[in-house]
């Protein structure tokens, strides 16, 4: 039985999908920047790209957006989704691709969850914890 190669490493994505992702974000974020969208859920929003991942076909991307200040992220992402078809026109005109993906958003958690865990890392008995750690003598030290 033949395995394909993408079989043997499903681990992750492959170069060209992160290349291609890298060129879109860059480009959803020069469309958004112009402030050419007319959805009202979006006038006068702020908004950073933090990633968007490609599906291994280069058909399907899912952009990961998070408005300034995280205020009415659902509202956001609605209009995204709306007016996914405007941006994706905006987006054939810097990225040339033979066929560009359709695209989706999602509200990107990963500042939300980066602060739990710092918030988290901060609590005195993690402190304590990593303290007396760090006050036991390391046996490999050979002292």
């Amino acid at each position: 039985m033949v395995r394909s190669h993408r079989a043997s490493h499903p681990a992750g994505p492959s170069q060209r999908q992160l290349r291609v992702g890298e060129a879109l974000r860059h480009a959803l974020a020069w469309a958004l920047e112009r402030g050419t969208i007319r959805d009202p859920a979006l006038q006068g929003v702020v908004l950073t790209v933090t990633e968007v991942r490609m599906s291994p076909d280069l058909k399907h991307a899912m952009a990961f957006v998070m408005p300034l200040g995280g205020a009415n992220g659902p509202e956001v992402v609605e209009g995204l989704n709306r007016v996914g078809g405007f941006l994706r026109h905006e987006v054939a005109k810097q990225v040339p691709l033979k066929f560009l993906p359709e695209y989706r958003f999602a509200l990107d958690t990963s500042f939300d969850e980066g602060a739990r865990i710092d918030a988290l890392l901060r609590q005195p008995e993690v402190q304590r914890d990593l303290d007396s750690k760090d006050a036991v003598e390391d046996p490999e030290d050979g002292a």
